[in-house]
């Protein structure tokens, strides 16, 4: 395939580049963190010599663990995980025809409790390696039309004249407007400037160079304009295993409002960003992450900052019930179908990605 021919591998400085990144927290964006540990993770397999299935687990844990150091960008683990369930589905499929579907399927109770079996993944296969390789140039080739594939059916969730809510700057969801406007789809967004950092305002900019009648709102009037709106389109950071999601702060909000005026609330999220993490609420130091609150209290403000602290999160957690449709790049789900997507995506025994790669 052309495509999967025009995939150029990580040169040795790009891949110490990419690590340094990794290693000092740099934030990459969803998109990017997925495709580059992707490239990274085939670079390594292609690389290193190996020919059972055992070996190459050991050497994506081995690379792991450097990848994941100072991450909260959950689209890393998400394709680690997505490469292990390859290493594992090649090597049981390595040397075998195709037969009927119902014999190649394995029902949802099966994978539940599967347990790997060590001493199967310690025989060696024949061109293991060179499916490998290949399954993972297929999963690159997915990252890079997902977004693309979500924004072709935008047709499908934009009417004429509609008015729309969104909040923040997603490049999806700019993306997805410009993409219905092209096809000569009429509508107004309405958009949340997500105070302190205003975001929303680099969409309505974006937004209106192509034309696209905008109207930009504080956070506080969410509630007074969702009465107007006839749907509300956002992005999000990742997508739980519950069906929540994990989105920018403000977004629960926004979903609150949307189900108090029964707004549907559509949420744009490719594949990589389905996670089989769970919220624990007692564990938010993990799940989110703070910056500085000098917007909300400026460090001149006298007597009362030595007074008050102020916590100034950057993610909200929306429960499921508040999200109508996942728009993904294989189709619309609610999110009750979520837990079935995992069992499709990952291992289950990779769930618990820090687990397995300390065993």
């Amino acid at each position: 395939m052309e495509l999967l021919a025009s995939q150029e591998d990580m040169s040795q400085d790009e891949a110490l580049r990419f690590l340094r990144k990794m290693e000092q927290s740099d934030q990459l964006g969803s998109f990017e963190a997925a495709y580059q540990t992707v490239k990274y993770l085939r670079q390594k397999i292609s690389d290193s010599q190996w020919g059972k299935a055992r070996e190459a687990l050991d050497l994506v844990k081995e690379q792991s663990a450097r990848l994941l150091k100072g991450q909260r960008e959950s689209s890393v683990g998400n394709m680690i995980r997505r490469v292990m369930k390859i290493i594992k589905d090649e090597h049981f499929s390595s040397g075998k025809e195709k037969t009927d579907e119902r014999d190649t399927q394995e029902s949802f109770q099966k994978l539940l409790l599967a347990d790997d079996d060590e001493e199967e993944y310690n025989q060696p296969k024949e061109n293991l390696k060179e499916s490998v390789i290949d399954s993972m140039c297929e999963l690159l080739s997915e990252l890079e039309t997902s977004a693309e594939i979500v924004c072709a059916n935008s047709l499908e969730h934009i009417q004429n004249n509609e008015v729309i809510m969104t909040l923040g700057n997603s490049r999806l969801v700019e993306q997805f407007f410009k993409t219905a406007v092209n096809k000569k789809r009429k509508f107004q967004v309405i958009i949340v400037e997500s105070f302190p950092n205003y975001r929303g305002h680099e969409l309505a900019k974006a937004l209106t160079e192509a034309d696209i009648k905008t109207t930009v709102v504080s956070d506080a009037a969410v509630f007074a304009m969702m009465s107007r709106c006839n749907k509300v389109i956002i992005g999000t950071n990742s997508v739980m295993a519950d069906g929540g999601l994990k989105a920018s702060s403000g977004t629960h909000t926004l979903a609150l409002a949307a189900k108090h005026y029964s707004v549907p609330l559509i949420v744009l999220a490719p594949m990589y960003k389905l996670t089989p993490q769970y919220l624990s609420s007692y564990d938010q130091d993990k799940f989110n992450q703070t910056i500085s609150p000098h917007h909300v209290l400026p460090y001149n403000s006298g007597e009362i900052i030595n007074r008050v602290s102020v916590s100034c999160p950057l993610y909200d957690y929306v429960p499921p019930d508040l999200v109508s449709t996942y728009a993904t790049n294989i189709g619309g789900y609610a999110p009750p179908y979520i837990y079935r997507l995992l069992a499709d995506l990952y291992h289950p025994d990779d769930y618990n990605l820090k687990q397995e790669l300390n065993s």
